[in-house]
């Protein structure tokens, strides 16, 4: 403690700022110098759950939530009117909303610049009349930098749209059971004059267009959900030139008609179809405007063709079938990662191949997939003469393939990848040691041995063989 004790207040607090509140007020047991320091601490964080841990219980108890309520007036009380930089509340039902309004709005007027809020509050509560609104200060601060928004309940815009003007808020980041917005989200361009980072989940549209248009977006998230009677807008539109992160996942939108995103580097995106969306995909009607809808989703892949880093779904990949005819050259693309589904098919995966003239790595996330008359050359799945065209050409030089699960068929299309990528250097298999497969690791590894000793017969080059065992996440960091 004595260490401590000759550290400037600036360093001890900033030292208490990695702590909860709770945790750093009962620091001021520890001598007179420590009594009041916590009250310094620019950072608040203040969780109900840590407040309440670990009795189980205890949250019920007559009382409790009205301890813990005061206790957050007295910090905010003791504190003045002294700047805060951070403030994060995780509060659920049964504590006052009028309260965590008052809150909110206290940090607010103290310059606040990076606000986090986990709050379940149920916009419609059936126990009571009124209905809970985020504060109207909160749509207007002048200082807010970064702004989170959790709730299992759902999150609305709804009512302060209109007035929305934070002009320094660089981050909004909204992760909820629904979000709705009152407009669509091109009218929320004006309101974040300098944002940087959006992510939005779940974004639920209305049946209209929408477009995410803004100069200075470098990163964009969006997971959409649909809701009640339709699944996806009309049509959306990215128009931001600087943007260099796009993480998409919706249903199929009926149209792309724009499509700016001239300095994207990394995409990641999961385009979802319905069963009938698929019957339709694979037994094309060029009458059903459903299917010529469809088709529609090649002006996105054009608008992405400089990236850099490309990231798609079995679902996507399924889609993308449908324009192997337009499908765009991807001349920076050196990282692709495919997930792959039993129940999808690979039909667009020798055009998307031999349409990656830099490819270097290629990952696969699962071999097994929905086998089709159409599914090319690039799998083991059905004989024919043009067997490995696509991936002759294909430079790729370093493969992953991920749950592997020992099945013959995954042999044989491992096989058939090492016999026709010719630049190959290296293939890395991990087996998912939590999924079912044929047999048990060492088994499948001597397998694997097998595979190799009658490969060597066809192929000259050197390639590194690497087998890993270990659980795997989805979206791993590269």
């Amino acid at each position: 403690m004595d260490r401590f004790d000759n550290l400037p207040n600036e360093v001890l607090c900033h030292i208490l700022s990695f702590l909860t509140t709770k945790e750093a007020a009962l620091t001021s047991v520890l001598s007179k110098r420590w009594l009041n320091l916590w009250k310094l601490v620019r950072n608040i964080d203040i969780d109900d759950s840590v407040f309440l841990y670990p009795e189980e219980g205890k949250r019920e108890r007559e009382g409790i939530l009205q301890c813990f309520m005061d206790f957050v007036d007295k910090v905010l009380a003791l504190q003045g009117d002294s700047l805060i930089e951070r403030f994060s509340l995780k509060c659920k039902t049964g504590i006052d909303s009028d309260r965590v309004n008052g809150w909110i709005c206290n940090v607010l007027r103290r310059g606040v610049s990076h606000l986090e809020l986990f709050l379940d509050f149920s916009r419609y509560d059936s126990d009571s009349e009124d209905m809970y609104f985020l504060p109207e200060e909160l749509f207007v601060s002048k200082t807010l930098v970064e702004l989170k928004l959790r709730s299992e309940y759902g999150v609305d815009w709804w009512y302060a749209s209109e007035g929305t003007f934070l002009p320094m808020l660089k981050t909004l980041d909204i992760d909820s059971e629904w979000i709705i917005l009152c407009a669509k989200l091109e009218m929320f361009r004006p309101a974040f004059p300098v944002l940087q980072e959006l992510y939005l989940a779940n974004m639920t549209w209305s049946n209209s267009d929408e477009a995410a248009s803004n100069a200075s977006l470098k990163k964009l998230t969006i997971y959409a959900s649909g809701f009640d009677d339709y699944l996806n807008p009309k049509s959306i539109s990215f128009d931001t030139p600087s943007l260099v992160y796009l993480e998409y996942s919706d249903f199929v939108a009926a149209d792309y008609p724009k499509v700016n995103l001239t300095n994207l580097v990394e995409a990641r995106l999961n385009l979802m179809v319905t069963e009938d969306q698929v019957k339709l995909i694979r037994a094309p009607n060029d009458e059903d405007d459903g299917f010529l809808h469809l088709r529609n989703v090649w002006k996105l892949m054009s608008g992405i063709r400089n990236v850099q880093k490309l990231f798609i779904t079995a679902d996507t990949l399924e889609v993308l079938s449908l324009c192997c005819d337009m499908m765009p050259v991807f001349n920076k693309l050196k990282f692709l990662r495919i997930k792959s589904d039993k129940e999808r098919g690979w039909q667009a995966m020798p055009v998307l191949l031999r349409n990656c003239p830099h490819l270097e790595t290629l990952v696969l996330e699962d071999l097994l997939h929905y086998v089709t008359d159409k599914c090319g050359d690039t799998c083991d799945c059905i004989d024919r003469e043009d067997k490995g065209c696509s991936l002759s050409s294909c430079p790729v030089k370093y493969m992953k393939i991920t749950g592997f699960r020992g099945t013959i068929r995954e042999m044989k299309m491992i096989k058939h990848f090492l016999e026709s990528f010719p630049h190959l250097k290296e293939m890395k298999i991990y087996i998912e040691e939590n999924d079912p497969t044929e047999f048990e690791v060492p088994g499948m590894l001597k397998l694997v041995s097998q595979i190799l000793t009658h490969y060597d017969k066809f192929f000259s080059c050197d390639v590194q063989f690497l087998v890993y065992t270990e659980l795997y996440k989805k979206w791993p960091a590269e």
